[in-house]
C-alpha cells in the first residue's frame, strides 16, 4: 500500500480513538452527580473551554503550519491524556477548569491540523476530488468511536459510577498519541521557502488571506451559526432525558442513535444534494431541518416526538461541518490551510464563549423555551445565509 494511502487510513484510526468518549452519554450526570455542580456551572465550564480554545486556536494552527501537522497531532494526543487524569482527580469546579484548559489545548492542536494533513495527503496522491467523501469518512470514524463508547460508558456509569467512564478514556487517547508517530507528512512543494518564515509572519499572512477571502468568510459564517446552534442540543438532550425520567443506563443508547444518524447522513452527502436538487439546496434544507428539530423538542411534551426532534437537530446540524470544510478547502492555499481552518474554528469557539452562559441560564429557567429560541435562530438564518451555488466547488 502507498505510504500516503496508508496515511489516510491511519488518520481515520486516529480520529476513531479520539472519538472513544465513554463519558459522552452521561456527561451531564458526571458533572451534576460526581462533580456536584449546576447546569449553569457546566455551561460556564464549556464557555471557559471555548475561551481557551479561542486563545489557543490561531497559535496552534500556526504551529501546525510551522512544525508540521504530524507533530501537532502528537502533542494533541498526549495532552488529551493529561486532561483526563486532571479531570478525574478531584470533584472541584476549579480543577475542572484546569482540565478544560488542557482539553482545549489538545483540541486546538488537533483541529485544522488533521483536516490539513489529510487534504495535503490527497493532493500528494492527486485525488483532491475525493475530499468530500474522505472528510465525511474522517468525521464518521470519530463518530463511530463516540457511537461505540457511549453505550459502554453509560452502563459502566450505572454499575461503577460516573467518574470511571471519564478515567478509561485515557487508554484510547494514549493509543492515538502513539499512532500519530507513524503519520507521513506530505511535502508541500510550494512551501519550501515559506517554512523558513517566522511564526508571526505565518500568522499574519494566514489571517490576511482569510479576511480577504469573501467566499471563505461566507461559508465559515454558515458553518459557525448552524453548527453552534445544533451543538447546543448535545448539552440539552441529557437534561431532557433526565426530565422525562429516563434511566441513566440508557443515555448512551440514545447518544449512539443520534450518532448513527450522523454517520448515515455524512456518507450520503451526494445523494442528499441530488435529492434537494443542488448543493445550495441541501445547505438551506439542513438549516431548516435543524431548526424544526429544536422546535419539535421544545414545543411538544412527548418523549418520542422529542427524540425525533433531537435526531433532526443533531443529525442534520452537526454533520454540516465536514461538508462545508470540504468546500472551504477549494478556496484555501496549501501553505496556509491549517491556519485558515484554525481561524474558522477560532471564530466558532468565540461565538460559543458568548452563547454557552446564556444557554445555561435560559435552560435552568426553561429547557423548552431554550429549544424554541434556538430553533427559530436556525430557521431565520437559513433565509439570510449568503452561500451561493458557485461557492460549493467539488
Amino acid at each position: 500500500m502507498d505510504v500516503f494511502e496508508a496515511n489516510i487510513k491511519k488518520i481515520y484510526a486516529y480520529s476513531f480513538f479520539m472519538g472513544l468518549h465513554f463519558v459522552g452519554g452521561v456527561l451531564v450526570p458526571f458533572f451534576t452527580q460526581w462533580g456536584q455542580i449546576s447546569f449553569m456551572q457546566i455551561m460556564i465550564l464549556q464557555s471557559w473551554f471555548m475561551f481557551c480554545t479561542f486563545l489557543f486556536e490561531i497559535p496552534t494552527g500556526t504551529i501546525a503550519d510551522y512544525i508540521g501537522r504530524k507533530h501537532s497531532l502528537i502533542l494533541g494526543g498526549i495532552i488529551n491524556v493529561s486532561a483526563v487524569l486532571v479531570y478525574t482527580s478531584i470533584p472541584n469546579f476549579f480543577i475542572f477548569m484546569i482540565g478544560e484548559s488542557l482539553w482545549a489545548l489538545a483540541q486546538a492542536l488537533i483541529s485544522g491540523a488533521n483536516e490539513a494533513l489529510i487534504y495535503d495527503t490527497l493532493k500528494e496522491l492527486k485525488e483532491e476530488n475525493r475530499s468530500k467523501i474522505i472528510f465525511g469518512r474522517l468525521q464518521s470514524a470519530n463518530i463511530i468511536g463516540l457511537m461505540i463508547s457511549a453505550p459502554i460508558g453509560s452502563f459502566v456509569a450505572f454499575y461503577f459510577g460516573v467518574r470511571i467512564p471519564v478515567l478509561i478514556m485515557s487508554v484510547p487517547f494514549f493509543i492515538a498519541f502513539i499512532l500519530a508517530f507513524t503519520f507521513k507528512e506530505p511535502e508541500i512543494k510550494e512551501d519550501k521557502e515559506e517554512r523558513k518564515r517566522s511564526y508571526f509572519h505565518i500568522l499574519k499572512i494566514g489571517l490576511k488571506q482569510f479576511i480577504n477571502n469573501r467566499i471563505l468568510i461566507t461559508l465559515a459564517i454558515d458553518m459557525i451559526v448552524i453548527g453552534t446552534v445544533s451543538f447546543m442540543m448535545v448539552w440539552l438532550y441529557q437534561p431532557f432525558l433526565m426530565a422525562y425520567k429516563v434511566d441513566i443506563a440508557f443515555f448512551g443508547i440514545f447518544h449512539a442513535i443520534f450518532l448513527i444518524i450522523q454517520v448515515i447522513i455524512m456518507n450520503n452527502f451526494e445523494r442528499l444534494e441530488k435529492f434537494f436538487r443542488s448543493k445550495k439546496g441541501y445547505i438551506f434544507a439542513s438549516s431548516i431541518i435543524t431548526g424544526i428539530g429544536f422546535l419539535l423538542t421544545g414545543l411538544i411534551i412527548f418523549l418520542p416526538i422529542a427524540i425525533i426532534g433531537m435526531i433532526l437537530a443533531i443529525g442534520f446540524g452537526m454533520t454540516r461541518k465536514p461538508l462545508l470544510i470540504n468546500y472551504m478547502n477549494k478556496h484555501i492555499q496549501s501553505s496556509e490551510r491549517a491556519i485558515n481552518l484554525s481561524t474558522v474554528n477560532m471564530f466558532q469557539t468565540f461565538v460559543c464563549v458568548i452563547i454557552y452562559p446564556f444557554t445555561g441560564l435560559l435552560a435552568e429557567w426553561s429547557l423548552n423555551i431554550t429549544c424554541i429560541i434556538l430553533g427559530m435562530i436556525a430557521i431565520v438564518f437559513a433565509f439570510i445565509s449568503r452561500v451561493e451555488e458557485n461557492h460549493l466547488i467539488d
